[in-house]
């Protein structure tokens, strides 16, 4: 990927014209430094030897705000000055930004990747990510579907705490909680008590005596949000079920 990709935000050098600033001005490393309050990353060529894992993951995540596709404008011919463009187009520019980047961070480490939003995330465990990309079977956007957006967010953030992750899991059982007058109609009593003693007896969702927390909250938490992540895919897809024979049979009569 070209500097061309950049040259709305940090303009370009022209033989005529000498320095032609971009929207970003022309002291790069204060608007780095404004952004993200972090010293000595820019010049990006000259520093990124030296970053830390947290610089490096701040830094695609702000080159995701600033890129942008050149699209059109002339080529300066004289001493092969080279192509200065007026015309962007941005969402392209973070898509094709986005794909680059994920080939390489998806083999480091666990796995990572560069969300829509811009954001690095931690990847799915192995054989469960389909889960962050199935689509709902339901028709409350508010109350299910963005609690859900916004817990996974929560927990796959590459900087997410424990404290984040266990919010995430709260988050998860309250719309299962939200969903209990529908559940109990496809699923046993003695199920429905089950999938809320976790929450409800892990520290997750109370914090007394009674609670259990003597367990490996690293991997405990990874093994609980899964849990209820499938569970909810699973819960709404039987509640779907359960409202489509109702309606069949109610036909029928």
């Amino acid at each position: 990927m070209s500097n061309d990709y950049f040259q709305e935000a940090f303009g370009y050098e022209c033989i005529d014209d000498g320095k032609v600033l971009g929207k970003l001005g022309s002291d790069m490393e204060a608007q780095m430094f404004r952004a993200l309050r972090k010293p000595n990353l820019w010049p990006i060529q000259n520093e990124c030897l030296n970053y830390s894992e947290d610089d490096f993951f701040d830094v695609i995540e702000l080159l995701h705000d600033w890129i942008s596709k050149p699209i059109d404008g002339f080529e300066h011919k004289w001493n092969d000055c080279g192509w200065h463009y007026n015309i962007f187009d941005k969402e392209l520019g973070q898509k094709e930004f986005r794909d680059k980047i994920n080939e390489i961070i998806s083999e480091y480490k666990d796995g990572y990747e560069l969300s829509e939003i811009g954001e690095i995330l931690e990847r799915g465990e192995q054989g469960l990510e389909t889960l962050f990309e199935a689509n709902l079977p339901n028709d409350d956007r508010e109350n299910i579907e963005k609690r859900i957006e916004a817990a996974n967010l929560k927990f796959r953030r590459y900087r997410s705490s424990l404290n984040d992750r266990r919010d995430a899991i709260r988050d998860l059982a309250d719309v299962l909680e939200f969903l209990k007058p529908r559940i109990k109609k496809v699923i046993t009593s003695k199920d429905e008590s089950d999938l809320f003693n976790i929450a409800n007896n892990f520290g997750i969702r109370h914090h007394n005596e009674r609670q259990k927390t003597d367990f490996d909250q690293a991997i405990w938490y990874s093994w609980m949000f899964y849990f209820y992540l499938a569970t909810i895919h699973a819960c709404l897809r039987l509640i779907k079920k359960a409202d489509a024979d109702k309606s069949s049979n109610s036909d029928c009569l």
